[in-house]
């Protein structure tokens, strides 16, 4: 009878390649346990991302693997997810209840931002992750009509107040505080004060990602972020067209000042999908993040489509991931979801709240 080595198993599973991580899992240190009992192996893999929605199809690769080494007559592959704290900028600390916040932004308005934040948060949802959305868009709040809600968060305490829960996201936004057909005629330190006060006295609850629908542009409201919020990391949201791309870049240029990490670049409205015909035509170009990706050294996440579903189901409160959860829309924003996540899992951990505070007292 032919032994199985551990070495076998491990050199077996470096033969596939985890397309998100974009490494095998041995290197990536995600193969938490190898058990060998006579021909049969049992292998424990612990991803830093959420995957529901890859795993099994990652299992059978492994398990595939796995087999062909001599002496194996089974093979059993557990994959399951732990999401960590990872580092943020210098200087600012992590937010009570929250591991991790991302900040989806644009360079410009009109490309799409604010429906891609919707929709990402609720792949990521999808994929198992716990998560949240703050609007940090004051001025022209758009997160309560896309979430279906049009309720007011309640106080418990008179000072913090309670996140509002729509498809399983936590959401809170100053359109739940105010009419929806009310301006917001403030000056930029009132918003940037309304946009702490958002964040830190929200009561978020074991959030595991935490997405800021950010306004367009390089403003207050991204200044206050990066200087006050702990983010662990940004992504960029563009179109294809050379005036979005040209204001992307100052978006990327704006982030690597303020060292947080760009974890990658969307290409929104790549091609236009006909309702009558399925014909696609990249209208507003091509390639264009792709070629903006490599121009910066910065991953390219996935293209979505310009696509009537997407504007109705915003619309109508039911984005397009829980509306049609099936759909390849859906599926193309669970897939960009699953890559943003293990960008981020392959950063830096933050190990502070693992640590006890020092308290000095006189006694």
């Amino acid at each position: 009878m032919v032994e199985v080595s551990q070495l076998q198993v491990e050199t077996a599973l470096k033969e596939v390649i985890d397309p998100y991580l974009e490494q095998d899992l041995v290197s990536a240190k995600v193969v938490k346990d190898i058990k060998i009992d006579g021909g049969k192996v049992a292998v424990e893999v612990v991803l830093g991302y959420p995957s529901k929605g890859s795993k099994d199809a990652l299992a059978a690769k492994l398990q595939e693997k796995i087999r062909a080494v001599a002496g194996v007559k089974d093979a059993v592959v557990n994959i399951g997810f732990d999401i960590s704290s990872h580092g943020v900028q210098k200087g600012v600390k992590p937010i009570e209840g929250i591991k991790n916040i991302i900040a989806i932004a644009s360079g410009k308005g009109g490309v799409g931002k604010s429906t891609v934040a919707v929709n990402l948060a609720l792949a990521l949802s999808a994929e198992g992750a716990s998560v949240g959305i703050l609007d940090a868009d004051i001025y022209g709040p758009s997160q309560p009509r896309m979430l279906g809600v049009k309720t007011k968060p309640e106080s418990k305490d008179g000072r913090s107040l309670e996140p509002i829960v729509s498809h399983h996201l936590q959401s809170m936004s100053i359109g739940y505080l105010i009419d929806e057909e009310t301006p917001m005629i403030w000056r930029g330190p009132m918003v940037t004060q309304a946009l702490e006060q958002l964040l830190k006295d929200t009561n978020w609850k074991d959030i595991d990602y935490l997405i800021v629908d950010l306004p367009p542009g390089t403003g207050d409201t991204q200044l206050t972020l990066a200087q006050k919020v702990p983010v662990s990391g940004a992504v960029i949201v563009t179109t294809p067209q050379d005036i979005a791309l040209l204001d992307a870049r100052k978006g990327l240029k704006m982030f690597e000042k303020v060292e947080i990490p760009v974890l990658g670049i969307i290409e929104n409205m790549s091609t236009h999908i006909c309702s009558q015909c399925g014909h696609e035509e990249p209208i507003f170009g091509a390639g264009g993040g792709q070629k903006l990706s490599e121009e910066s050294d910065v991953d390219f996440l996935g293209a979505l489509p310009l696509d009537l579903r997407i504007r109705e189901e915003t619309d109508n409160g039911k984005p397009t991931v829980v509306a049609d959860p099936e759909c390849r829309i859906a599926q193309i924003y669970r897939d960009i979801a699953r890559r943003v996540a293990a960008k981020l899992s392959l950063r830096k951990k933050d190990f502070s709240a693992k640590f006890p505070s020092i308290v000095i007292q006189n006694t």
